[in-house]
């Protein structure tokens, strides 16, 4: 099953490796790209990401551990 999603992937990916860490530095895809430089981050940039939104995020994502704690999941 992994074989067949790798099927179209391509691309370099560029590494730092220090101490027993990997941080990925760069990376860049031929094409079938799924990455958007443009949205890739939380600066502004455009409406991509509305930093205000994380607090209704937070409050929904809260309420299933509300229900799992009051059920004592």
């Amino acid at each position: 099953a992994i074989d067949q999603t790798q099927s179209v992937v391509n691309g370099e990916v560029r590494l730092k490796l220090y101490k027993g860490n990997v941080m990925v530095v760069g990376r860049k895809s031929a094409s079938n790209s799924l990455f958007d430089e443009s949205i890739a981050t939380f600066e502004d940039d455009a409406g991509a990401y509305d930093q205000k939104d994380a607090g209704g995020f937070i409050k929904l994502n809260a309420l299933r551990l509300r229900v799992a704690a009051r059920r004592g999941v």
